[in-house]
């Protein structure tokens, strides 16, 4: 079975570059990132600031850096920073934040990935009372990946980080996937970027391009992030053959990711006549469809093997959640073959 003929569902971080983008890599100008000498970077950079409405960006090496540095440049060991419980600073990056910044994290939320203002009260802390690590940070996640890549509303958010600047709190948006929750919503950018005080952009998943983050915000937390991105080894040097990757695809893949939003809702529909599978989240909002296989002819464990034998990769979240991730390498008749193995497997 060839790479080309696989239908790879687990997460659109499996992309592979396009003919295009690996020619703008290879033809890249390029300088030492680490002195700010690479041209390719520095206009990526700045092309992502632009975009959110920030005085300055950095480029780095993958989404968890990008968190995770931003986390760092926010903090002093022994604060504390309010996310989600489902977010991916706290469930996917290997406790990063307690190991590297010495930050403790408190989780609050609604089922949507949102953090209403009353939540973020219940679990304040000014830092007056010694027994209480203060609260420093606010992170969200938008579109939010274990909340089915659901878009969190503009006026959620506002309300949000609201209240975090008036209790003096910073505001950090994990928007790996926000370029998603623009185009289903027909948002600019800056306008999510708003409230925050750093947002990140990932351009390895829906994308397309092969590596690379970039965190934008004011331009003294950018200093202070580029020293911390060489602390936890993140200096690239000549690193704008990566940038170009990425350049390219902030000028060509933005728009096709609603084909994206189309292929998962397709899926979806699909899914909800099959014989013991539900619809954990209901109908997706962008490219990520979670649902569950329960009392069906097979189990989820037997169903993923019996699909990877045919090419057909899912993500398996436990014994009976499965997730789905369309993406440019994901196409129309992908899904249909997706769909039909299931329908073979587990009945309409």
């Amino acid at each position: 079975m060839t790479t080309s003929s696989v239908v790879d569902l687990r997460s659109d971080t499996v992309t592979k570059p396009t003919a295009a983008m690996r020619k703008a890599m290879a033809e890249a100008e390029v300088g030492d990132d680490v002195y700010g000498e690479d041209p390719t970077v520095n206009a990526l950079q700045e092309e992502v600031a632009a975009l959110f409405g920030k005085e300055a960006a950095l480029f780095v090496a993958s989404g968890t850096m990008a968190n995770q540095v931003s986390l760092k440049a926010h903090t002093q060991p022994g604060d504390e920073a309010v996310v989600h419980p489902q977010a991916h600073l706290l469930r996917a990056e290997s406790a990063a934040g307690a190991a590297l910044s010495g930050v403790q994290f408190r989780a609050v939320g609604r089922a949507d990935g949102s953090i209403a203002p009353e939540q973020i009260a219940g679990v304040y802390q000014n830092g007056s009372n010694p027994h209480f690590a203060p609260t420093r940070l606010l992170c969200l996640e938008n579109t939010h990946n274990f909340a089915g890549g659901s878009v969190l509303s503009l006026e959620d958010m506002q309300a949000a980080t609201d209240y975090a600047h008036a209790h003096g709190m910073a505001t950090h948006l994990d928007g790996a996937r926000v370029l998603n929750a623009c185009v289903a919503r027909d948002w600019r950018p800056a306008a999510v970027a708003a409230g925050f005080d750093s947002v990140t952009l990932c351009f390895s998943k829906g994308l397309g391009a092969p590596v690379g983050s970039v965190i934008a915000g004011g331009r003294d937390f950018i200093a202070r992030c580029r020293r911390f991105r060489k602390m936890f080894g993140g200096g690239m040097r000549q690193a704008g053959i990566l940038a170009a990757g990425a350049r390219h695809a902030l000028g060509h893949h933005v728009a096709r990711l609603a084909e994206d939003h189309g292929h998962a809702l397709r899926l979806a529909e699909g899914l909800a006549g099959l014989r013991g599978v539900t619809l954990s989240m209901g109908l997706p909002q962008t490219n990520i469809v979670f649902f569950k296989v329960e009392g069906a002819r097979m189990t989820l464990a037997e169903l993923a093997a019996a699909l990877q034998r045919e090419g057909i990769l899912l993500g398996q979240m436990d014994a009976v959640t499965a997730r789905a991730v369309t993406h440019l390498d994901v196409d129309e008749r992908s899904i249909e073959r997706t769909l039909h193995a299931l329908r073979r497997h587990l009945g309409a």
